[in-house]
């Protein structure tokens, strides 16, 4: 007898809300960072430039990823930005990087007036394919913004490996990855930079802020600059701007909280890894459903717990099954989405107005076409890829919860077809 899913007026498998990354019940939050804020408040000093907090985040943050620098920001997609803006990277440069990401890993790209490149995906991982990246490279590539997708590492040895052979920058977006590791090393402490993100979702979180690491004096240097208007205070006496920069500055209660969520940092990804542990034993043998794909020499931190559904086998898209799970009690969705250049914003090329640039300006030359079919594992993944909850007050039953789930929609399906 197959169950009634509850889309279908069946009873769910969930009737109480699982912990969520969106309040307190799925994030470790309380008296370390209230304390830290009470100190900041009783100090009066909330510009990080008179106060303590922030400076301390980055010694600490440098600290604990074994580097010589960390420059915080307002948000991951500044803290990227600064990073990308570090390099010196001309106008009408080529940055390449993945389709399935965020759009805070492509903004930075656009605002230095340059080109985002899209290089294709492995069809496992969804991670950037190194093959596919050593074909995107031309006289004009810049950098490569390599992303840690949804906790797991890209192949970041071999992305290194072409990118110093043709000279060019390696920026790591671990915003998702916070405490990843790729055959032994921290990601983020890889390449040229890293750069990571305290948004609400993210492993660590103020609400909103970020950092950039790296062991270059010179980027760590231009990064600060770049957060700080261009302003070297260094120098004594009237203001001294050096560089363009923006007001990218992250402030001392946000710094004071990242420093209490630094210290739970380690038993948030080992509680996630545990979780996933769980769900990965109490889902497999699932028809249907494909389980992460874990590459060598990678530890994962999972950000989402991601699973692809086989459409064609279920009979049903992976939104559809997103929206029975969500039925079921059961928080899931298929987070980005299309491929990022198959967005109103690239398919038009309206990024200033309607000027057409960084596209059509003097200083790039090269005609670029967004179109369906450029990345095509990247738009099967987005046909495939779900995420489910993921977050560290979940419990063993919870795991079970979403697993129940995951086999009783699958089974509907199958069945159905």
């Amino acid at each position: 007898m197959v169950e009634k899913l509850a889309i279908e007026g069946g009873e769910p498998v969930r009737k109480k809300p699982l912990p969520t990354i969106d309040d307190i019940s799925g994030r470790y939050l309380g008296e370390e960072e209230l304390r830290l804020l009470k100190e900041v408040i009783d100090s009066g000093k909330l510009f990080r430039y008179v106060g303590t907090k922030v400076k301390e985040l980055e010694r600490r943050f440098a600290e604990y990823f074994g580097v010589r620098y960390a420059i915080a920001a307002s948000s991951g997609t500044a803290a990227l930005h600064a990073a990308l803006a570090s390099t010196r990277i001309d106008p009408g440069s080529e940055v390449i990087t993945t389709p399935i990401t965020d759009m805070g890993t492509v903004i930075p790209i656009i605002a230095q007036n340059s080109i985002p490149i899209f290089a294709d995906v492995d069809p496992e991982t969804f991670n950037m394919d190194p093959a596919d990246v050593e074909k995107k490279i031309s006289d004009k590539t810049h950098a490569i913004i390599a992303v840690h997708i949804l906790g797991q590492p890209c192949e970041i040895d071999r992305i290194i490996e072409m990118a110093e052979k043709h000279d060019i920058y390696v920026i790591e977006d671990c915003a998702e990855a916070l405490l990843a590791e790729y055959k032994g090393n921290y990601v983020g402490t890889i390449g040229n930079l890293g750069v990571f993100s305290f948004q609400q979702s993210k492993h660590m979180t103020t609400g909103d802020g970020g950092i950039a690491i790296t062991d270059d004096e010179e980027l760590a240097r231009n990064a600060s600059f770049f957060t700080d208007k261009g302003w070297d205070r260094s120098v004594s006496g009237p203001r001294s701007y050096v560089s363009f920069g923006l007001n990218y500055r992250m402030n001392e209660l946000t710094g004071a909280v990242a420093l209490a969520q630094l210290e739970k940092l380690k038993d948030v990804v080992e509680k996630r890894r545990e979780l996933a542990s769980w769900l990965t034993k109490q889902m497999e043998g699932i028809d249907g459903i494909g389980l992460p794909k874990i590459i060598d020499g990678a530890k994962h931190t999972y950000w989402f717990y991601p699973i692809k559904v086989d459409h064609e086998r279920l009979g049903i898209s992976n939104e559809g099954f997103a929206k029975a799970l969500n039925y079921e009690g059961i928080s899931a969705g298929t987070w980005i989405g299309k491929p990022l250049y198959l967005g109103p914003i690239f398919l038009q090329k309206r990024m200033y107005g309607n000027s057409g640039c960084p596209f059509d300006c003097p200083y790039y030359n090269r005609e670029i076409k967004y179109k369906e079919g450029m990345c095509p594992n990247a738009e099967k993944a987005s046909r495939e890829l779900l995420v489910l909850s993921c977050n560290e007050k979940f419990t063993y039953d919870d795991t079970a919860d979403i697993a129940n789930a995951v086999r009783k929609v699958a089974s509907y399906y199958i069945r159905k077809t």
